[in-house]
């Protein structure tokens, strides 16, 4: 197995003692199980912005704090350097995002560290120890789909509480360990105080996660979770035990068309990416 540079030399330094072998190869990062002392770990190895098939469009990026004010521009005028720490910001929204969370008891991988572009982190494990199953790949009875939404509920609701949006959430970077759902895959987290499609992103979310849930319990599509919990973040009145009934109060949230379009239209190419991966891998078994 051919290793990419930065896993190589996390090897090389001792960081971590083996390789076990790759998970999955994605648009944005590869991810490896390897052993670090008597540990199963994640390496997840982000690939170069040439190398991915991912547009980092603004709207993501919009709301994110740069380092200092030379970044700033830099990253606005989109120069050799600014384009550098652009890259390295998305590297870094997501380790970012996992400490944050992770510290607040939102279920996410938790993070042992970030190593020239290489992220250590827990490896989500089912029953016998192997990489979890994605929500997407499960069929599920109607109890257990409707406990998994309001558990997901409650997590993109502490999420926001800590001002943060996934941005890019389904049933596809949900992984079903031992201990129930675990969210993944955070790059293009969003800013959600400081982000003008953070309702757009955040009812898109909450729509993924519904709709792929109401397969196995229809009720859930009756639901409108993303309104109701953003009424109660704009009025500093969400907290982590607010009652969350998914029919909120009858108030108008003004959204822009564009945003809401642009939204859509990133959803579609993400599903078309995740289904042409889907049939390389059943290909390659």
């Amino acid at each position: 197995m051919r290793l990419p540079a930065g896993l190589q030399d996390l090897l090389d330094e001792a960081v971590i003692d083996e390789v076990v072998r790759q998970l999955k190869s994605g648009k944005e990062a590869s991810v490896y199980s390897v052993r670090c002392g008597t540990e199963i770990r994640c390496a997840k190895v982000y690939k170069d912005m040439a190398q991915r098939s991912f547009k980092q469009r603004a709207q993501y990026q919009e709301g994110r704090k740069a380092r200092g004010s030379r970044d700033a521009r830099a990253m606005a005028k989109s120069s050799r350097y600014g384009r550098k720490e652009m890259e390295n910001a998305w590297k870094n929204a997501e380790v970012d995002a996992l400490y944050q969370l992770s510290a607040v008891g939102v279920r996410v991988p938790r993070p042992f560290g970030f190593f020239n572009g290489v992220l250590i982190m827990e490896m989500v494990a089912d029953a016998d120890g192997d990489c979890a199953p994605r929500l997407a790949e499960l069929s599920l009875s109607s109890e257990v789909a409707c406990n998994y939404h309001q558990f997901l509920i409650r997590q993109i609701a502490l999420m926001l509480l800590n001002g943060l949006i996934h941005g890019d959430l389904s049933p596809f970077n949900v992984l079903i360990g031992t201990q129930g759902p675990v969210i993944i895959d955070l790059p293009q987290v969003v800013n959600a105080a400081g982000n003008n499609s953070a309702f757009a992103m955040l009812e898109r979310d909450i729509h993924n996660i519904t709709d792929a849930l109401s397969r196995f319990a229809p009720e859930l599509q009756q639901t409108n979770f993303a309104l109701e919990m953003w009424q109660l973040f704009e009025r500093g009145e969400l907290k982590p035990d607010s009652v969350l009934t998914g029919f909120p109060q009858d108030v108008h949230v003004p959204v822009k068309l564009e945003e809401v379009v642009l939204a859509i239209d990133d959803a579609r190419r993400e599903e078309m990416f995740r289904r042409e991966r889907e049939k390389a891998t059943r290909g390659l078994e």
